[in-house]
């Protein structure tokens, strides 16, 4: 298959995700969003030489293709990554997860 971007609900499992030079910073392990309302948060990702997981906001998240995802962080970008916190998560369908943010509420 060849790469071609996707939506954020399509993020490749356990995906590789690239710093902004194309090194290789972690793997996908959740996504972090609210599939309802169509937000993306971000991906947690597991570091791979030490197994942390670390949050990487949809800010940084430059693109998401069938193969990795990528972002525009440098090494102190990637060095000040938030640990991952177990929140309030929704089931999503490749077997990662959401997460919804409780403060947030619908315009309605």
């Amino acid at each position: 298959m060849a790469e071609q971007q996707v939506a954020w609900t399509d993020t490749p499992y356990r995906a590789p995700v690239l710093d902004h030079s194309g090194q290789q910073i972690g793997i996908t392990a959740s996504l972090l969003g609210d599939e309802g309302e169509d937000i993306f948060h971000g991906i947690a990702i597991s570091e791979p030489h030490n197994r942390q997981v670390f949050v990487v906001p949809a800010q940084h998240v430059t693109r998401i293709t069938t193969q990795h995802v990528e972002t525009d962080l440098d090494a102190a970008g990637v060095a000040a990554l938030a640990p991952y916190k177990e929140e309030h998560w929704y089931h999503l369908g490749w077997g990662g997860l959401f997460r919804k943010r409780p403060e947030w509420k619908s315009g309605e």
